[in-house]
Parts: structure tokens; C-alpha cells; sequence
């Protein structure tokens, strides 16, 4: 008899690590459905914009009564110029702070919720939300709406842990450092970060692999990934 193929809903695919994510899972054989605005490059499109409760349900609607086996919550946003000399608290809007909270924190709480059915027929359901190590305590970054927003996602995880713990779902937050997608590479070369070496994306896609290895009696709470130097 064949094995079922593991079906994986990667949020965030169009770029980054999301689409790096999807990328890498398409290849391994698993079947992907990538949500995104914008095209992904692999998996089954659900078109959505994850920032408004009508995008949350046209993606619960596309994705039915699927099984999901692994929800990788991947996708991310921040305030215009964040982590730029151009960044400036004060001149940030009131809409910019409620978007990047509500696809950041309120997004991953929702499409959780609303997608336990689905994991739940899973053997080894499991959620990976991306945070960011500016979500860690006394983090130096001046970005009010993204570092609020990390720091929410972490404190959403643990309680969903237990909300959801009848369920049988892992949760865990990926903390890591600035990841070498295109765009972080981008904003290094032409100066609007500083010089750096920032953490290979395989490592990131090594950490999501070992945790969807593990057996269902572990979960992982959070892994915290720093550029060394």
C-alpha cells in the first residue's frame, strides 16, 4: 500500500522563506498549498490577503475538509523602512501598526483555529509559526509594530498549546536572526543593513524538517536561531 503523501499549507509563499518552504516540501513530494497574495512558485495557489477575516475564511473555504498535516505559518510583514535609519515610530501610521499586527499575530491565531479539524485528522499535526528574535525579551529594535507583534505570536503559541492540547497539535515559534532570502541579501548589498552574514535559509528549512520528523508524543516550543559574530 502507498504512503499518503503529507499535506502541508505553507503561508507566505510568493517570496522569502515561504517560498523557500514550498520550494523545498514540492520537491520532498509532499502536496503544498501555498497561500499568498502574490504567485507562489510551487503548490496549489490560494489566493488570499490574510490581513482580513474575509481572506482567513476564502482560504478555510478552499481547503475544505482536507487533512493538513503541518500549518507553516511563514509569511511576515513590517512598518515601511523597519530596521532602517529611515524608520521613525512617530511617523508610522495607525493603519501600518494594525496590518502588521493583524497578519502577523491575529492571522496565524485565526487560520489555527479555524484549521484544527483539518489537523486534527492528521497522525503528527503540527503548527510552525516564523517569529523573530526581536520578539525576545529586552531586544534592542525600535520597530514597535513588527517587535509587538513577535513578541504576541510567542505568547499566542503558548496558549494555543494548551487551548488546542486535546487536539493533539504541536506548536512551535522559529526565532531566527535576519535569513538570507533574496530581499534580506538585497537590503545587505546595497546598504540599507548593515554588513553582515546572515543565517542560511537551509538552515531554517533544517529546523522545520527535524520538527516534522519527531515523533507525536514531542512538541517543540520555540527555537531561537542567532548569526554567529
Amino acid at each position: 500500500m502507498e504512503s499518503r503523501r503529507r499535506e502541508i499549507v505553507v503561508v507566505g509563499a510568493s517570496r522569502g522563506i515561504g517560498a523557500a518552504i514550498a520550494q523545498h516540501f514540492t520537491q520532498k513530494g509532499a502536496s503544498i498549498v501555498s497561500i499568498s497574495r502574490g504567485q507562489p512558485v510551487a503548490g496549489k495557489w490560494i489566493q488570499a490577503d490574510i490581513s482580513t477575516p474575509e481572506g482567513i475564511k476564502s482560504i478555510v473555504r478552499s481547503i475544505g475538509e482536507s487533512t493538513v498535516d503541518a500549518l507553516l505559518f511563514m509569511g511576515g510583514v513590517w512598518e515601511n523602512g523597519a530596521f532602517t535609519e529611515q524608520y521613525d515610530f512617530m511617523t508610522s501610521p495607525d493603519e501600518e501598526t494594525r496590518f502588521v499586527i493583524a497578519v502577523n499575530t491575529i492571522a496565524p491565531i485565526e487560520l489555527t483555529k479555524q484549521l484544527v479539524k483539518n489537523l486534527a485528522k492528521s497522525d503528527n499535526p503540527r503548527a510552525i509559526f516564523i517569529g523573530a528574535l526581536s520578539a525576545l525579551d529586552n531586544s534592542p529594535t525600535i520597530e514597535v509594530a513588527n517587535t509587538a507583534s513577535k513578541f504576541g505570536l510567542r505568547g499566542a503559541a503558548q496558549s494555543l498549546r494548551l487551548a488546542l492540547r486535546d487536539y493533539k497539535i504541536g506548536i512551535t515559534v522559529i526565532n531566527p536572526g535576519n535569513v538570507a532570502t533574496e530581499e534580506v541579501m538585497a537590503d545587505i548589498g546595497e546598504g540599507r543593513f548593515a554588513a553582515q552574514i546572515p543565517i542560511p535559509l537551509s538552515d531554517v528549512i533544517s529546523a522545520i524538517e527535524w520538527i516534522l520528523m519527531l515523533s507525536n508524543m514531542v512538541d517543540v516550543g520555540e527555537i531561537n536561531l542567532y548569526q554567529k559574530g
